[in-house]
């Protein structure tokens, strides 16, 4: 089965998000010779808002995902990864081209302290068997294939451990396929050891879909909090995650 990434869905609100996004790079840029614009909190995240909503609540678009919530340290990892190309998706990497550890880093701990309402949850759209083999690789996972269960990292209520995995609830199905799709390509990598890339090439193409599609149907958490950091300890080394 084919993993599909629809293109237009990805790049229609690309030029919205140029031009509101493009004063802010270019004058970060070019800071002695362009007008400088109001450094606020607000000003700082209408390139982010244009597309994960006003809050980071995501949007209906697919492929734009929930930012609320998430652990600061992994928002902060994504723009560092999108700024230095591990993580590819040109208008991200774009944005963020010259943009300062500290400036990533205080709008990633803005987003990590939203908390706007989750979204319902999607309707299933496949068969009972995919969806149970979806829940069986998230709560237990696949020892037969070496596949660690996605609670074991992500957390019990799949809300994410501080102080850098996120929380997997409150994501479309093609947003979570489309990003397991490019952890097992290589398209998307972070600091080794990759423990993300690991695991999905242990996944089939009917293993993703049938994650992301149970993980979508899932309702709210009563508490969207992360669980608390080395609450846990991960099955794999990552590298983006102290052990």
């Amino acid at each position: 089965m084919e993993l599909r990434v629809s293109s237009r869905r990805i790049f229609r609100p690309l030029l919205a998000v140029l031009l509101i996004g493009s004063a802010g790079v270019f004058s970060a840029a070019n800071a002695q010779t362009q007008p400088k614009a109001p450094d606020t909190m607000e000003s700082r995240v209408q390139g982010c808002t244009a597309c994960h909503g006003s809050h980071g609540q995501g949007t209906d678009n697919d492929y734009f995902p929930r930012l609320a919530g998430k652990p600061a340290d992994y928002l902060f990892n994504q723009l560092q990864n999108f700024r230095e190309g591990r993580r590819k998706y040109p208008p991200m990497n774009y944005l963020v081209t010259y943009l300062s550890d500290d400036y990533l880093h205080q709008i990633a701990t803005y987003f990590s302290q939203q908390r706007p309402p989750y979204p319902p949850p999607a309707k299933p759209t496949v068969s009972a068997t995919t969806l149970s083999r979806g829940e069986q690789i998230v709560l237990h996972g696949d020892v037969s294939k070496q596949i660690p269960a996605c609670v074991a990292c992500h957390g019990k209520a799949l809300t994410g451990m501080e102080p850098a995995i996120p929380g997997l609830v409150g994501l479309h199905a093609d947003y979570i396929s489309a990003q397991l799709g490019s952890w097992r390509s290589g398209t998307r990598h972070a600091v080794a050891p990759d423990c993300m890339h690991t695991i999905a090439t242990r996944l089939t193409d009917e293993d993703v879909n049938a994650v992301a599609a149970w993980l979508s149907t899932q309702p709210a958490p009563h508490n969207p909090v992360p669980a608390p950091a080395r609450s846990m300890k991960t099955p794999l080394a990552c590298g983006s995650e102290p052990q």
